[in-house]
């Protein structure tokens, strides 16, 4: 018979380990240590900042306690409900807001709680710096999106697109050469195009690779002297939105396509990509910019294990919460409904702004937008108006050569066409960004039009 301080002794320790945060006594799982940190976070995103603004966990706080309302745009004080008419149309950045009201509805299957010693290794279980589900995850949604071909293809992480671009480069070059400094790779991109093309590649000043301008400038020459040219692609493009395809050809030619809006909310997508290097960001997916994640698909071997070195040196891969994070966002998306619904809500949104916008400036002869014209999508099976992330706008004006001014002299801010290797009277106009940066533009611009 156990002796009675035994027996205490036994209770007590199961007392003990049923009370503990690693251990589930009867039948029913309660939280323990994550209940405090919920309850953290659903107290702060609970703050109504009047709807025009958001409070954050790792925001600024009052009194060394209190979260304070980060406001958007044109809005002021500690609730922001204090509106300045006199305040600037922010239409420059490319911060995805659209989306947020989806993620919004979808507040329970989308949130992550994280314990604090998850995953504090630099590797996976299997020796590698990218979550095998994440990939799974990512191929299936290629697959029922259909914009992209991922069998039989190599995938790697990067901290969005921005990174992917430079590995490419790396990997495409003719480095590990001796030689290669007589010779670099000529980097390309047609005009308008994203400025991170050449901004990057300048900025890393290699012997390997230079920038070297425009598509046209090579247009018949890709077969100098054994050169190796690299062709970056962005479609749909940014800045106009539209469906493109490489300039370049030849056996010299390397070609980078950038598909940050290859998806339905943004373009009709004719057929699955199935290109030699694809690059995606979750950014333009889920509108989710800040946790810096993107993927490239690539076709061959040696360019992939070129980008994984390269991966590897820059950064040790990608931090195991952005990845945590991708997976829970891709997986409300394919688990909800349909595996439409972001889709749907996103398209319905640009296509409205679109609409909007075009519709106003239609009634001036002193501006005008890029010709977009509905076509057959694979993804909703039928033909779909267009639903441009942005709006290239042109000043037609003679006498308005500099665009960006007349338009920051009516209170509307955007990005210089010289910013896209393109001339400065065009302005690339955000159309992503929350719904109170959409209205303050379309009451800017019915303004102005209204003036003209």
């Amino acid at each position: 018979m156990m002796s009675p301080i035994y027996l205490t002794l036994t209770i007590s320790i199961l007392i003990s380990l049923c009370s503990s945060n690693l251990f589930v006594c009867g039948t029913e799982w309660k939280p323990t240590w994550s209940t405090g940190a919920a309850e953290e976070a659903e107290a702060v995103a609970a703050i109504p900042c009047s709807g025009h603004g958001r409070a954050y966990l790792d925001g600024l706080v009052l009194n060394g306690h209190e979260p304070v309302c980060e406001c958007n745009p044109c809005y002021s004080g500690s609730d922001c409900s204090n509106f300045s008419s006199h305040c600037a149309a922010n239409a420059g950045d490319g911060d995805p807001y659209f989306l947020e009201p989806f993620w919004m509805r979808h507040a329970a299957s989308s949130a992550v709680l994280v314990s604090g010693w998850h995953r504090m290794g630099y590797t996976y279980s299997d020796g590698s710096y990218i979550s095998q589900l994440l990939v799974d995850h990512i191929k299936k949604l290629h697959e029922i999106v259909g914009n992209a071909v991922t069998d039989g293809r190599y995938i790697v992480f990067g901290g969005g697109s921005t990174q992917l671009f430079n590995a490419a480069v790396y990997a495409f070059s003719p480095n590990n050469n001796h030689s290669s400094s007589l010779n670099p790779a000529k980097v390309v991109a047609t005009a308008p195009h994203f400025p991170v093309y050449r901004t990057q590649t300048e900025l890393f000043n290699s012997r390997d690779y230079r920038y070297e301008g425009d598509t046209s400038l090579w247009k018949n020459n890709t077969d100098n002297n054994g050169t190796t040219f690299i062709e970056f692609v962005t479609s749909p493009n940014n800045p106009d939105g539209k469906l493109t395809k490489a300039v370049l050809e030849g056996p010299n030619v390397k070609t980078i396509n950038d598909r940050a809006y290859y998806w339905p909310h943004f373009t009709p997508l004719p057929s699955p990509a199935d290109d030699d290097l694809t690059t995606f960001t979750i950014s333009k997916l889920t509108g989710h910019a800040g946790t810096r994640f993107g993927w490239a698909i690539i076709k061959d071997k040696g360019v992939y294990e070129k980008m994984l070195t390269y991966l590897e040196l820059n950064t040790v891969g990608i931090s195991r919460e952005a990845q945590l994070r991708a997976l829970k966002l891709l997986n409300v998306i394919l688990e909800e409904g349909d595996r439409k619904e972001i889709f749907q809500f996103g398209y319905s949104t640009m296509r409205d702004r679109w609409s909007r916008l075009k519709q106003i400036i239609s009634k001036s002869k002193r501006f005008s937008l890029q010709k977009l014209s509905p076509q057959y999508c694979t993804f909703f099976k039928r033909v779909r108006d267009p639903s441009p992330a942005y709006a290239w706008l042109k000043c037609e004006r003679e006498e308005d050569k500099n665009c960006y001014e007349i338009l920051k002299a009516a209170g509307i801010n955007g990005h210089e066409g010289s910013m896209y290797s393109d001339d400065d009277r065009y302005v690339r106009l955000s159309l992503i960004r929350s719904q109170d940066d959409f209205d303050i533009l379309i009451n800017k611009f019915t303004v102005l039009v209204a003036k003209d």
